[in-house]
């Protein structure tokens, strides 16, 4: 399974927003992460879209979680950036070739996509059960508390 670094800006940007005291512009957002103003904002449309996040527009706005951070997880970001559709897509090979199954024998869901199905549960189970406040948790523990005061800091100095 491969997802775009999209999905990566997305869930920085709203750990981001979970610390914020107001909107945070895409601009900022993007100065403070280091990457493109243009793709960044692409992504948090589709978090807006999604309902993860808000857009207030105007000289002071931005976008800020529409939700409580302890509300909002992994799964609802991966699914508003790179889609809710499954990563593996069966296309019934064991019905081709030389020695193809019929259609009769091939009723239910071959191994290896009963398989696949099993993991795509028990990955979308993981991802729905942690939070942007569990994130940002981490982030806490890892460097300090200090950290997310350092944040507020710089993006008061807007």
């Amino acid at each position: 399974m491969k997802l775009t670094e999209g999905v990566e800006w997305a869930v920085h940007c709203c750990v981001v927003l979970s610390q914020a005291e107001g909107p945070v512009s895409t601009t900022r957002l993007a100065e403070f992460h280091g990457v493109s103003r243009t793709y960044l904002a692409k992504h948090l449309q589709q978090l807006s879209r999604a309902g993860l996040v808000r857009s207030t527009p105007g000289r002071d706005g931005g976008y800020e979680l529409t939700r409580p951070a302890a509300e909002v997880t992994l799964l609802e970001i991966v699914q508003a950036v790179d889609g809710a559709e499954s990563a593996f897509r069966c296309t019934e090979i064991r019905q081709r070739g030389p020695l193809a199954a019929s259609k009769e024998v091939c009723r239910k869901a071959c191994g290896v996509a009963q398989a696949m199905a099993a993991a795509e549960r028990a990955w979308r189970t993981s991802l729905a059960g942690v939070t942007v406040a569990d994130l940002a948790a981490g982030v806490t523990a890892d460097v300090g508390p200090a950290t997310f005061d350092r944040l507020r800091g710089w993006l008061a100095d807007a």
